[in-house]
């Protein structure tokens, strides 16, 4: 006797299909296998271009409101801690140490997001306890935010 069970999809539900990542994750994918590509097609002979020049235009790229706050945070980033590396990751501004991405910044626009946010990676020394946020959202930057921003970078680089 066959079954005469049919599936539970719907056909909204199959309409609805979830693709695993949105356009946009997707392009910032395809972004970062670019810049790993540009990096293995170098060589190791090849003039390498200017990191710090790479990610200041990719800041100038950006929409004004998002710019104004790349640009704040680089120098942040830059006066409070010199040793970072800058580069490109997933096509946005980054900073590392010994190759490895410590914090970053994501403009709104990338991902059609209400706010551009800085974040770090594990590399940061922010642990406090079992439980402290690595993202934070930015609307705009007043002196007691760029304290804090210092604050954080500060101490993700040991």
């Amino acid at each position: 006797m066959k079954s005469t069970r049919t599936s539970g999809t719907s056909t909204t539900a199959a309409a609805e299909k979830y693709d695993g990542f949105t356009d946009e994750e997707r392009s910032a994918m395809k972004e970062r296998a670019q810049e790993l590509k540009a990096v293995k097609s170098r060589g190791s002979k090849a003039a390498k271009p200017d990191p710090e020049i790479e990610v200041l235009a990719k800041i100038a790229e950006m929409t004004e409101a998002d710019r104004l706050l790349a640009e704040r945070v680089h120098g942040i980033v830059r006066a409070t801690a010199p040793d970072l590396t800058p580069k490109l990751w997933y096509g946005m501004p980054a900073y590392a140490k010994d190759g490895k991405i410590v914090c970053f910044f994501q403009c709104a626009q990338k991902f059609k997001s209400r706010y551009a946010t800085l974040g770090f990676s594990d590399q940061a020394a922010l642990d406090d306890g079992t439980l402290w946020p690595t993202t934070f959202a930015l609307t705009e930057l007043t002196a007691a935010a760029e304290a804090q921003i210092t604050e954080l970078v500060r101490r993700a680089v040991g």
